[in-house]
C-alpha cells in the first residue's frame, strides 16, 4: 500500500490522501472495530462530524472529530430530502458527514469506506455492535481492574507477562506492522490505532511515522503504559522525530501521563518566554543531555562562550539554574510539557497543494 500511494502521489499529489483513507478503513475493517470508532475514524479523516443510522432496528450516532460520542440533546441531522450533508445510504443503513459548506473532494471516498465499512460491520448481526471491545477496555484505567483482566484473557495475553502499548494516528505511515493484538480506541485527541506488543518481543519491528511505544507492564497495568504511549506519541515531530519511546524519558513520562491535561506548570510557561529565540529548543535539549556547559556547547555545535549567555538567558528566564541542584530535572520536566503543549503530531496532515512534489 504504501509503495502504491508513493506511485499514485507522483502522478496525482491530490489522490494520495484519498489512498489513505481506503488504507485506513481496510484496516479498521480487518480489525472489526465497532460503529462508533468507525465514526471517530471518519470524523477524524473529514474534520467534521460524522453520523450513522440504522432502519431496523432504529439507531442513530454521531461522532465528534475528537471521538466524542453526541447525546441526543445535541442538533440532529436534517431529515428533509434537501439535505446539504453528503449522505450514503445502503440496505437500511445510512452514514453522513455533517460538512458546513460545500463537500472537499475527499468526503465522497470517506463517505463510500465509511458506508462499506458500517455494512460488513452490521452484516455480522452482532447483539452488541456498539459495545466497547476488549482492548478499549483493557486500556481505560476507569474500568474495574477484574474486567481489564478478563479483557486481557480474551486477547491471548498472558498476567504474568510483560507488554508495550503502541500508540499511533490513523493516518501514521507504517514501514514494518508487528503483529499483536489491535484496534481503534476514542480518547480526547481523536481515534487512535493502538496495538499491544508482548516486551522484547517485536519493539524493534516498531517502524512508523508517527507512533508512540509506552512503558513495559503486566496486563492490569496496560491502562498506564497506554497513557505512556499517548505522551510519547505527542512529543514525536516526523521527519526529525518520527518515533518516540517512553522509556528514554525514565520516570518523568509517567509523571506526565499521570499529570491532569492542561494543569498549571509555571516552569513551562516561562519557556514560552524563550520561545521567540531560534535557539531555545535545541539549547534546551542540548543542557538536559549534558553535564557542563561545555559539553551542551559541543552537543549544540556553538562555542562555549555562546552556550553560556544562553544558559545565563535561560536561568534569567526561569529564575534558576539547570545546572545546579535539582535545576536539570525541573528544565527537562517543564521542556516536555512545553512540547506537549505545542504538539501538532495528531493534527491531519494537509492534503498536497495541486502540482506539489510528494513528500
Amino acid at each position: 500500500m504504501q509503495e502504491l500511494l508513493g506511485r499514485i502521489a507522483r502522478l496525482d499529489p491530490s489522490a494520495s490522501l484519498g489512498l489513505r483513507v481506503i488504507a485506513c478503513f481496510d484496516e479498521l475493517i480487518v480489525g472489526n472495530v465497532n460503529t462508533r470508532a468507525l465514526l471517530s475514524a471518519a470524523a477524524s479523516l473529514a474534520g467534521c462530524t460524522a453520523g450513522f443510522e440504522q432502519d431496523s432496528p432504529t439507531r442513530r450516532a454521531r461522532v465528534t472529530p475528537r471521538g466524542q460520542l453526541l447525546t441526543a440533546a445535541d442538533a440532529a441531522r436534517p431529515v428533509s430530502d434537501e439535505v446539504s450533508w453528503p449522505v450514503a445510504t445502503a440496505e437500511g443503513l445510512s452514514v453522513w458527514l455533517e460538512r458546513e459548506g460545500d463537500a472537499l473532494p475527499n468526503d465522497a471516498i470517506i463517505l463510500e469506506r465509511l458506508a462499506l465499512a458500517v455494512r460488513i460491520r452490521h452484516g455480522r448481526a452482532r447483539s452488541t455492535a456498539d459495545q466497547r471491545r476488549d482492548l478499549a477496555l483493557l486500556v481505560d484505567g476507569a474500568v474495574p481492574v477484574e474486567d481489564r483482566l478478563a479483557a486481557a484473557g480474551a486477547l491471548g495475553l498472558n498476567g504474568s507477562r510483560e507488554y508495550r502499548i503502541v500508540a499511533a494516528p490513523l493516518f501514521a505511515v507504517w514501514e514494518n506492522h508487528p503483529s499483536g493484538p489491535e484496534d481503534v480506541v476514542p480518547t480526547v485527541h481523536g481515534p487512535i490505532h493502538v496495538l499491544v506488543l508482548s516486551e522484547g518481543d517485536g519493539l524493534e519491528l516498531v517502524r512508523a511515522s508517527p507512533a508512540g511505544t509506552g512503558v513495559a507492564a503486566l496486563p492490569r497495568e496496560l491502562h498506564h503504559s497506554f497513557r505512556t504511549a499517548m505522551v510519547s506519541l505527542r512529543l514525536c515531530d516526523p521527519p526529525r522525530l518520527p518515533s518516540v519511546r517512553a522509556d528514554e524519558f525514565g520516570g518523568l513520562i509517567s509523571l506526565l501521563a499521570d499529570a491532569p491535561e492542561g494543569g498549571h506548570h509555571p516552569d513551562a510557561d516561562r519557556l514560552d518566554d524563550l520561545a521567540g529565540h531560534l535557539w531555545a529548543a535545541e539549547t534546551f535539549e542540548a543542557v538536559i543531555r549534558s553535564q557542563s556547559i561545555r559539553s551542551a556547547a559541543r552537543l549544540a555545535g556553538v562555542h562555549h562562550s555562546t552556550m553560556q549567555a544562553r544558559v545565563d538567558t535561560i536561568t534569567g528566564a526561569l529564575g534558576f539554574d539547570p545546572f545546579d541542584g535539582f535545576g536539570k530535572p525541573r528544565l527537562g520536566t517543564a521542556y516536555l510539557v512545553w512540547r506537549l503543549r505545542r504538539s501538532r503530531v495528531l493534527d491531519l496532515p494537509a492534503p498536497p497543494a495541486p502540482g506539489a512534489a510528494p513528500a
